[in-house]
């Protein structure tokens, strides 16, 4: 561990600096290998998409939507890397252990970037009145989930910067850190109206102090950040009808709903080397809502 537990202080000189000044080179992925959760549509595909264009292999990660198969052979074609989909219950640490460390033996045994998307709404209304089961299912997906991926992600990251090596024992190249990136959402920064979402909010707000908690911990050998998105027209937002939409829209500066494309540049520059000096950030994208 890089920070000594005594006195506080940091290890003097104990991250890598990227090598060359050229700012473009630094956003590539080529050859790297990046796990996205909930990644069988909206935001996670997304992000999947846009880590495979910048050249990463990518496993996506999906609960029940099957659709993320033909996804993962679509990104294949398209993009000319390696894509494979899984189905993982990120609410089950066993589970996910057990996915992370398979993905990372059969993609040429490293793992540079893990994002963290999985995460399920509250349509109950007031926290009072709705229910328990859902409640404990929220936090159990929006919070539990990130920290079991992290448990083993961060392992291996702490693993392949101890040793410099891949799992089977070749020469690690180009790894500087690992990059951790959750999904959050400016509803941890804010209370959104007019919908009630108590539990939502709650469970995104844990999420951001708990990397930015993980980003003093793993100071030496991965980066953690989170995006927290503001209204993007995704299927996790089918639930407000047409009027509560418009009254978000009025709320936001830009007027507008985002839309996934809009995310992409904001999670590829935190898993890049291009952001080496980013950690225990939450990068808001929300066209402006938390600004008034």
């Amino acid at each position: 561990m890089a920070v000594d537990m005594k006195n506080g202080a940091f290890e003097l000189d104990n991250t890598d600096i990227p090598k060359g000044d050229r700012v473009l080179p630094m956003f590539s992925l080529k050859g790297r290998t990046a796990i996205v959760s909930g990644a069988g549509a909206g935001i996670g595909l997304g992000v999947a998409q846009g880590l495979a264009e910048a050249g990463a292999n990518v496993a996506i990660w999906y609960n029940s939507n099957k659709q993320a198969l033909v996804e993962a052979e679509n990104i294949e074609k398209t993009y000319g890397v390696k894509c494979r989909a899984y189905q993982v219950n990120v609410v089950s640490p066993e589970a996910v252990e057990k996915a992370i460390n398979e993905i990372v033996a059969e993609f040429n045994g490293r793992l540079d970037v893990f994002v963290a998307n999985s995460g399920i709404a509250w349509e109950d209304g007031a926290f009072i009145d709705g229910s328990t089961e859902t409640a404990k299912k929220v936090m159990a997906v929006n919070v539990d989930g990130v920290m079991w991926c992290a448990k083993t992600a961060g392992a291996h990251f702490r693993r392949q910067k101890k040793e410099g090596t891949t799992l089977d024992g070749k020469p690690l190249e180009n790894f500087l850190a690992g990059s951790f990136i959750a999904t959050a959402s400016m509803s941890g920064s804010i209370v959104n109206i007019p919908q009630l979402q108590a539990v939502y909010n709650g469970s995104k707000a844990a999420v951001i102090h708990f990397c930015k908690s993980l980003a003093v911990e793993w100071t030496g050998f991965a980066r953690v950040n989170t995006v927290s998105p503001g209204y993007i027209q995704t299927e996790i937002s089918h639930f407000a009808d047409a009027e509560v939409k418009k009254q978000w829209r009025s709320k936001t500066p830009a007027g507008r709903e985002g839309v996934v494309s809009e995310l992409k540049g904001s999670f590829l520059y935190l898993a890049s080397d291009a952001a080496s000096y980013t950690t225990g950030l939450d990068l808001i994208v929300d066209g402006g809502y938390c600004l008034p």
